[in-house]
């Protein structure tokens, strides 16, 4: 069994893609690759969990209800899974759960009895990966197309997709600084090969 016992995803950006305060579950589109990633971790016994900051809450643009509905969507299409944590407040709050803070992220291990050392958290800014840092967690990035190059550099883990950091972490915490996928090169990079192994062309 795996010495990492949960891992916790960004939502917007990360599992889904990003709407900003998304107030409706019908606009909710998982992330290519999210549900065969999410579905190796439950077979091999390592709880999933979600943390989003939405702050749209404390500026009125969406309401707790809101939130809940969305994240009940993205259960039904990525769940079950253990845990959902949400920061409602504004940046300016001051708050100790919104990342870069660790708070969030230790409530969240907390109710799936995980400690930090047996935590890994995904997700696609460099506030995700900071608050892994503060709580004693392991962080991995996961860039899309609003994660700035300063982010990836400053990253401890940088993996390209859900799927390759997904695999980096079923046999323990993640171990170099930009994980690679560990299937074999003509399958990572070949999407419909030939009876004869050589890539289809359309």
């Amino acid at each position: 069994m795996s010495p990492v016992k949960a891992v916790l995803f960004d939502r917007d950006g990360t599992l889904v893609e990003d709407v900003p305060h998304n107030a409706d579950p019908d606009r909710v589109r998982p992330v290519d690759g999210a549900r065969e990633a999410l579905g190796l971790l439950r077979e091999h016994g390592i709880r999933t969990g979600v943390v989003t900051d939405q702050p749209g809450v404390a500026r009125g643009l969406l309401t707790d209800a809101d939130v809940r509905r969305v994240n009940h969507r993205v259960d039904e299409l990525l769940g079950p899974f253990d845990v959902f944590a949400v920061c409602s407040h504004d940046p300016d709050d001051g708050c100790g759960c919104r990342r870069p803070q660790p708070g969030m992220l230790l409530w969240a291990g907390g109710r799936i009895c995980t400690g930090p050392a047996e935590l890994v958290v995904v997700g696609a800014t460099a506030a995700d990966a900071e608050a892994a840092r503060r709580a004693g967690a392991h962080g991995i990035l996961v860039p899309n197309g609003r994660t700035r190059p300063e982010e990836t550099t400053r990253a401890d883990h940088v993996a390209p997709d859900l799927l390759t950091a997904v695999r980096a972490v079923l046999d323990g915490p993640p171990k170099g600084r930009v994980l690679v996928d560990e299937r074999p090169i003509q399958q990572a990079f070949t999407a419909d090969p030939g009876p004869d192994g050589q890539t289809g062309h359309a």
